[in-house]
């Protein structure tokens, strides 16, 4: 089998050759015709020539561009910025030395003129056919089927434009204006897809906006300089090879066009959400160091300079500090950007206004302090928002984070501390609590306090629909455990509901739990499509589960306007789904792969996305391993079909008592209330 490298040697010899043959015999036919000789030469053989070193331009860049195994798209168009470089310097030179020549007789010379024509026209073809195997890539990045199918049509059809120049095509030359119309549009279908984009981040978009308006430079100035020396020629001698009468060509050069406007305007619109998606995901990022910082980390004062760094960073505070509380002594302050001294002046300030549930040690409230620190004429902050945090019920300490402006915080800047102060108040705890674990053989009797906190975690309130009913049952094999499900209204219509399962047991199950949480919150509210949302969940999971563990997710948005439910399903067990029509349930089986087992961005193959329209008393059956691999005293599961059959001789009942029916069914299956695995279930009735 011949090797890469050698195709594209190969190539490259055949487009020199059959460039030389082009400039040779075209150069021979333009002589012969201005003595009146006969040069023996085919007036068809130029063309030929130009066809075969068409071919073998697209079969070289092919191999050097698509075959390539990087799929950084500023790469991609670097490979195009460098082509149209190269390609335009040596144009320049030619043009350069042309100007030069000034009215002399070689630059009126018809065979000089031809020979630079010719040169430019290989140049052009050459950037032309390298932009278009760049594009090619970038089109198909997310492929489909159906869009395969498009581009292939679209490839044969400009290889059959490409055919009718030196071939009698029957039809092709009578209607060479619709043909390229046709091809035109095909380039303007094609030109939609722009999935690429997305995963831009705010400097890479930056930087493609540079190098496709760089693309469309170079292509406007071959344009000018081909059509304007092929116009100039026309006037002194016939034209065999001419640019604007080659169909494939000219569509060629449209669509690259077309393609170059469409991504420059899309990422151009983009270009604003890019921040938003930037600062959603650091939000995320700062999540999990707290929540990882109970497994790495060696002190508490650690799990406060990780809170003090993520809180700054993620609302972009000028200043910020954390005071912890000592019963016997002065209090210890973590600073960023101020003094022990501007601190004390602030707490004064509030104090003598006699503004109270702010800083003081037993508050629960935490406030936006505009109106109070803008009477404070020393200082050079106008903005504060303080927390307070908790460990075991009791207040440790506050954060507190300023801005320079008025009004500097907003209600969502609010909530994503709040989250950060919870998630550092149940770190620290944990971290107690395995500390004094290690210390003493109290390990069990602690843990049942993390069991406690864990369970704080679970929402006890779950978002209810106008046209549906949830309940939820969740019990832990430990004391911890790696169970979750959560809720989330993405607006009046539709709601977010999640359910996942850690893979292994105990407090590192609990913390992966906590992450997930984080995870959840933090994308729900983007309103993305589910199959985005796992792919974009299991990006961020990937930097922080070590490699050995994975969760498995199960993620549904109830639309209730349009009564359509979409779901994806990361590795988790098969939903249930019992339809009233036909009173028989059934298990949805859409693959996917659990989050964390493939970190690269081949997880979105592994993911799709299911929709149903539900009707009144059609029901909804989530839940984790634990049920289903229930087992009695002979080691027999409880299983899929012994769950389906029960759902369907019980889903007259109300959601509470399918709950309580359903649980209760399971212990008297095992014969006991100690269970193995984790029990969680999470079911959705319509009404």
């Amino acid at each position: 089998m011949i090797s890469s490298k050698a195709i594209i040697r190969l190539t490259s010899l055949v487009s020199i050759i059959a460039w030389a043959t082009m400039v040779f015999t075209e150069l021979s036919l333009v002589f012969s015709n201005k003595n009146g000789l006969d040069s023996g030469i085919g007036n068809e053989i130029p063309q030929v020539a130009l066809s075969v070193f068409i071919l073998s331009l697209f079969v070289f860049f092919k191999y050097r561009i698509e075959k390539a195994e990087s799929v950084n798209f500023v790469d991609l168009l670097w490979k195009v910025f460098v082509t149209g470089l190269l390609t335009t310097i040596v144009s320049l030179i030619f043009r350069l030395f042309l100007t030069l020549l000034g009215n002399t007789k070689l630059s009126e010379n018809v065979l000089f003129l031809e020979f630079i024509y010719l040169i430019n026209l290989g140049l052009i073809a050459s950037f032309l056919i390298s932009t278009f195997i760049v594009w090619k890539r970038l089109i198909l990045y997310q492929k489909s089927k159906f869009l395969l199918t498009v581009w292939q049509i679209f490839e044969y059809a400009l290889l059959i434009s490409l055919l009718s120049a030196v071939l009698p095509i029957p039809g092709i030359v009578e209607m060479e204006r619709y043909y390229a119309a046709f091809l035109i549009l095909l380039g303007v279908f094609l030109s939609a897809n722009m999935k690429w984009v997305a995963y831009l981040n705010f400097k890479q978009k930056w930087k493609s906006i540079l190098l496709i308006l760089l693309a469309m430079f170079y292509l406007g100035y071959f344009a000018f300089t081909v059509f304007s020396l092929s116009e100039d020629l026309s006037k002194i001698s016939p034209q065999f090879l001419n640019f604007g009468g080659n169909i494939f060509l000219v569509s060629l050069m449209s669509f690259i066009f077309i393609y170059s406007l469409f991504s420059l305007l899309v990422i151009l619109f983009n270009l604003p959400t890019s921040s938003v998606f930037e600062q959603k995901l650091e939000e995320v990022v700062n999540f999990q160091r707290l929540s990882q910082s109970i497994q790495t980390e060696q002190s508490e004062e650690r799990v406060y300079e990780i809170l003090l760094e993520s809180a700054t960073s993620t609302v972009f505070a000028d200043a910020t500090w954390i005071e912890i509380f000592n019963s016997n002594g002065p209090s210890k302050f973590y600073t960023h950007k101020i003094s022990e001294s501007e601190i004390q002046n602030i707490k004064s300030h509030i104090n003598s206004h006699k503004v109270s549930g702010i800083l003081e040690p037993n508050s629960d409230r935490s406030r936006n302090l505009n109106k109070y620190l803008s009477t404070l004429r020393s200082s050079r902050f106008r903005s504060i928002l303080a927390f307070p945090i908790y460990v075991k019920n009791e207040q440790v300490g506050t954060l507190a984070l300023l801005k320079d402006v008025s009004d500097g915080f907003n209600k969502e800047m609010s909530k994503i501390i709040d989250t950060f102060t919870n998630q550092a108040g149940i770190s620290i705890e944990n971290f107690r609590l395995l500390s004094e674990a290690l210390e003493n053989e109290r390990y069990k009797e602690e843990l049942k306090i993390a069991k406690r906190v864990q369970s704080s975690l679970l929402p006890k309130v779950l978002d209810h629909g106008i046209d549906y009913d949830l309940i939820a049952f969740s019990e832990a094999a430990d004391e911890v455990g790696g169970d979750y499900y959560d809720t989330f209204r993405i607006n009046k219509n539709k709601i977010a509901l999640i359910i996942s399962d850690v893979s292994g047991k105990g407090t590192s199950a609990a913390f992966h739990m906590s992450q997930m949480k984080g995870i959840f919150h933090s994308f729900a509210q983007l309103d993305l499509p589910p199959k985005e949302f796992l792919v974009r969940a299991n990006t961020a999971l990937s930097r922080c589960l070590d490699k050995a563990s994975f969760i498995t997710t199960s993620y549904f948005v109830i639309n209730s306007e349009s009564q359509r439910v979409e779901f994806t399903r990361a590795g988790h067990c098969p939903t249930l789904y019992y339809d009233s029509e036909a009173k028989k349930a059934s298990y949805f089986q859409n693959k996917g792969l659990g989050l964390g087992i493939i970190r690269n961005d081949e997880f979105a193959n592994y993911i799709q996305t299911n929709c149903f329209d539900y009707k009144k008393n059609d029901i909804i059956v989530l839940y984790t391993d634990g049920i289903t691999e229930a087992k009695n005293d002979k080691g027999e599961e409880f299983g899929y079909e012994r769950l389906k059959e029960f759902i369907e001789q019980v889903s007259d009942m109300d959601i509470l008592s399918i709950q309580e029916d359903l649980i209760s069914a399971l212990y008297e299956f095992t014969g006991s209330r100690a269970i193995d695995d984790d029990y969680t279930t999470l079911i959705i009735k319509f009404t």
